[in-house]
């Protein structure tokens, strides 16, 4: 194994976080997130030539992940589109024994990131992930002035929606 193999592994390893929350983020079913996973180590891989190691490799990260997961999900929409689904019975799916149901307010805030764009899917992870504001305008090439008003404005939408779920 080469010295730079061995580095990417070492990054890949204490960063891994950041492509789980990536592709669970982007991919409601497993086997997709799965595949989104194993996309984004693949062009983090192809990519770790043009990382400067005098930047934090976080940002590096969630840079690459985030455009893979983004591109990732518009070609599974437009799929989706052009697929027609089975028809109930068609195939018998088991359920999954093992996952608790989500209560009102979880299946609520489920509900939210679904329908939000996939910029502002990225910020409320970073932000969530208590990432500074210069990173995440870093990783995301806004300004940190735009993202404040973003999470602002996405924290007043999350209130408003989430509210009903809470009573």
């Amino acid at each position: 194994m080469t010295d730079r193999s061995v580095q990417f592994l070492a990054l890949l390893e204490s960063h891994q976080k950041i492509v789980f929350k990536v592709a669970s983020l982007y991919c409601w079913d497993a086997a997709e997130r799965d595949d989104l996973r194993q996309e984004i180590t693949l062009q983090l891989w192809r990519a770790f030539p043009s990382y400067d190691p005098r930047r934090l490799f976080s940002t590096w990260m969630y840079r690459i992940a985030l455009n893979v997961a983004i591109s990732f999900a518009r070609k599974a929409g437009r799929l989706r589109r052009i697929i027609e689904p089975l028809e109930d019975g068609g195939v018998d799916v088991p359920a999954a024994a093992s996952a608790p149901e989500p209560d009102g307010q979880v299946d609520a805030l489920h509900r939210c990131l679904r329908a939000l764009d996939p910029l502002s899917r990225a910020l409320l992870m970073m932000y969530f992930d208590e990432r500074s504001y210069r990173e995440i305008a870093e990783v995301l090439g806004i300004t940190e002035t735009n993202v404040a008003t973003k999470i602002s404005r996405l924290k007043q939408r999350l209130r408003r929606e989430l509210a009903p779920a809470a009573e």
